[in-house]
């Protein structure tokens, strides 16, 4: 049957409990630099076929709004050799990377390392600093108000734990939570004045439907911080922000993070989300459980990239393993990660065309 909703309808309609026509076929990750390398070389004929040929729904536009650091740092080159180089990236951290893309970065220093250097670089968070907005803005925002597409404001890598860990890195943030409660809690002061300001301004202006944040705040034994911890320096900040965009009529409210989520969905729940991707299936999560436990959590993501390594018997046991997931509802499968390169080019055909089978979606 062919479709009788756009995607911005189908989710909206999904997010708030309402009827669909068929369940979402959205791509939230494609494949590593290497392993679009290895797909051309292994029959790929363009640079956009892992996404373009199967038709995926629309994931939604961007408003276009700068809510990450403004000005952002310059890129610079530090030192380079024939396998690495050290950089300076637009968020002030240096970092020591394979030219090959082929491993994550090591990060060596980072542009907040007490009260001194935060108070220099808080004025990038300035949320009225006129270049967060194209010079076309009007223009935009007119069309996005009529827009059919959802219309998307997100936040990376600037959440509430995931924003002082990118500026300070991960133990100098963990270590400040204990020892300087009051700076990372002015970051967080600052982090929340800026996006509910942008917030208001885009969807007074424009439109929004969808907010994302992203913290990446979970191993695969479990949250970096304790449940204390995150009802301290998350939740009230949270709160507001997702308290402002639901009164602005925002019905999409997602958070990305990876690991073990068993302790922290219950958190983000009440911290104003209504949706948590990817839920990764080899950090140990149990979506039937979250889902049974949780009845306002909407779960994205799940299908475990690793059954891709394998055979087609190994794909189907896959997609026969989420159909009781999608009986208890509120799920939408899309991949639980990036495509590593052990996924040979057929492979990830044959497994999207049986994940758009499972969706409902015809072409």
């Amino acid at each position: 049957m062919p479709d009788s909703m756009t995607p911005r309808e189908r989710m909206i309609a999904f997010f708030t409990g309402k009827p669909v026509d068929r369940i979402p076929f959205i791509m939230q990750w494609g494949p590593w630099d290497e392993t679009h390398r290895l797909w051309k070389q292994q029959g790929m004929q363009n640079d956009g076929d892992w996404h373009t040929m199967f038709g995926f729904d629309s994931g939604g536009v961007g408003a276009g709004v700068n809510f990450c650091l403004c000005p952002a740092f310059e890129r610079e080159t530090i030192d380079e050799d024939g396998e690495h180089v050290i950089f300076r990236d637009e968020e002030g951290v240096l970092q020591r990377a394979r030219r090959d893309g082929t491993s994550m970065s090591e990060w060596l220093d980072y542009p907040v390392k007490d009260r001194k250097t935060w108070e220099e670089h808080k004025s990038r968070f300035d949320p009225d600093t006129p270049e967060r907005f194209p010079a076309d803005w009007d223009t935009r925002a007119a069309q996005l108000r009529e827009s059919d597409d959802m219309v998307g404001v997100g936040f990376y890598p600037y959440g509430f734990f995931a924003g002082a860990r990118t500026m300070m890195g991960a133990e100098a943030c963990m270590v400040a939570m204990s020892e300087d409660p009051e700076l990372i809690e002015d970051i967080n002061t600052t982090l929340c004045n800026r996006w509910c300001t942008l917030i208001e301004r885009v969807a007074d202006e424009a439109r929004v439907d969808a907010v994302h944040a992203w913290e990446d705040m979970a191993f695969k034994s479990g949250s970096l911080i304790s449940p204390g911890m995150f009802q301290r320096y998350l939740t009230p900040y949270y709160q507001k922000v997702m308290g402002l965009a639901e009164q602005r009529g925002v019905k999409i409210r997602l958070v990305d993070s990876d690991g073990h989520m068993h302790a922290l969905t219950p958190l983000f729940l009440e911290a104003g989300m209504n949706g948590i991707f990817p839920y990764e299936v080899q950090a140990g999560n149990d979506v039937p459980y979250l889902l049974e436990r949780h009845p306002d959590l909407h779960a994205l993501g799940h299908i475990d990239k690793r059954a891709m390594t394998k055979d087609n018997a190994a794909m189907d046991a896959e997609i026969e393993r989420l159909k009781p997931i999608l009986d208890i509802g509120r799920f939408i499968p899309h991949m639980d990660h990036g495509i590593p390169p052990d996924v040979p080019w057929d492979n990830y055909q044959y497994m999207v065309w049986r994940w758009k089978e499972l969706t409902g979606k015809q072409d």
